[in-house]
């Protein structure tokens, strides 16, 4: 089975794990690390193969009926089984912890309610929703920076950030709070080496955050009207809104994306790549923005968004929140160009 295996030019697996990163970033003294690449001597995959989810959101002011629109397709490797679940409201005696996909953590003494959709196998989960009505996506990203072997797994944070966060901003600062305590890592795979950085789109009925992160630097965009999307790039040029305090970002030259991947600013991206084509028809929909366009773009072939192959969608989620409520819909199995979108509750 053919899985990913580059980021920037083939065979360069030592990219992340280098004597001079380590003198230059005096926190990786004794942390075991692994390249952010996966391992795999097969044939080179195209661009079109190494690109895996897409997540977007719709503001109030682009959007039909005036509410925050929210999609993800979560591509997995194939047959790998994803739940949609829900977990209640829980109140926890102090000092409990809970035990995450790989680390033991403190638990907070009241979570929120929650729907996830989750691969069996890990805690964490790909996307979801809670009570309050914030939402939360992930995608994975290949950066300069090292993967640690262990730590919490991208999924891991956005499930975190759901079950504490009561607003968009407070998610955003779940995520990174732990992020600096615990770290990102460990194998986002159950039967290979999959190993990657992640970047979020939080959101709330009001607004969305953009956060990107590379090892422990992290950067954060609020977007507050039009429509955005991410996908498997670092994609904020600039210094963002928010950010680790220990990027300098003074000056107009600031550019994490490029600073962390390479990525140039002002890069065109091709209608027939996944993150093009998802921001291509997202702009197209601008004020005019529903649920059901929302569905028929997680449904697109034009640039595999709905994915078939070694890795396939195996989780799609379509979320609308405004003044009267919040409602969330999923798929239940893999394809969302063969499957009803079904409304679930908490």
């Amino acid at each position: 089975m053919m899985f990913l295996a580059v980021f920037y030019a083939w065979g360069i697996l030592e990219l992340c794990v280098t004597s001079s990163l380590r003198r230059s970033n005096p926190h990786l003294t004794g942390v075991k690390l692994l390249p952010c690449i996966i391992s795999y001597t097969g044939p080179k995959p195209s661009t079109h193969e190494t690109s895996v989810c897409d997540t977007f959101v719709a503001l109030p002011d682009s959007t039909l009926g005036g509410e925050l629109i929210f999609g993800k397709n979560s591509d997995r490797p194939a047959g790998e089984v994803q739940d949609v679940t829900t977990f209640a409201s829980q109140q926890y005696a102090a000092g409990e912890t809970v035990q995450c996909t790989y680390l033991q953590i403190p638990q907070l003494r009241q979570t929120t309610a929650v729907i996830l959709s989750k691969p069996r196998w890990m805690w964490g989960a790909e996307m979801g929703a809670n009570d309050h009505g914030v939402v939360i996506g992930n995608e994975a990203v290949w950066t300069t920076q090292p993967c640690a072997e262990t730590g919490l797994l991208g999924m891991d944070l956005v499930r975190l950030g759901l079950e504490r966060g009561a607003t968009a901003l407070a998610a955003l600062r779940v995520i990174v709070d732990l992020m600096e305590q615990y770290g990102q890592g460990g194998n986002c795979a159950e039967h290979f080496a999959f190993n990657y950085h992640n970047s979020y789109l939080i959101a709330d009925q009001t607004e969305a955050w953009v956060l990107e992160t590379a090892g422990r630097y992290w950067v954060a965009e609020k977007i507050t009207s039009g429509t955005r999307s991410i996908s498997n790039n670092l994609s904020i040029h600039g210094k963002g809104d928010l950010r680790h305090p220990e990027l300098v970002a003074t000056g107009p030259d600031f550019d994490f994306a490029h600073l962390f991947s390479g990525v140039e600013a002002g890069a065109a991206l091709s209608p027939q790549s996944r993150e093009g084509r998802v921001r291509q028809l997202c702009q197209h929909n601008e004020s005019k923005f529903t649920v059901e366009i929302a569905k028929s773009i997680l449904r697109d072939h034009t640039a595999n968004v709905c994915m078939h192959g070694d890795f396939e969608t195996r989780g799609s989620q379509v979320s609308a929140m405004g003044q009267g409520g919040h409602a969330h819909w999923f798929i239940e199995s893999p394809f969302p160009c063969q499957q009803k979108y079904r409304l679930k509750v908490m």
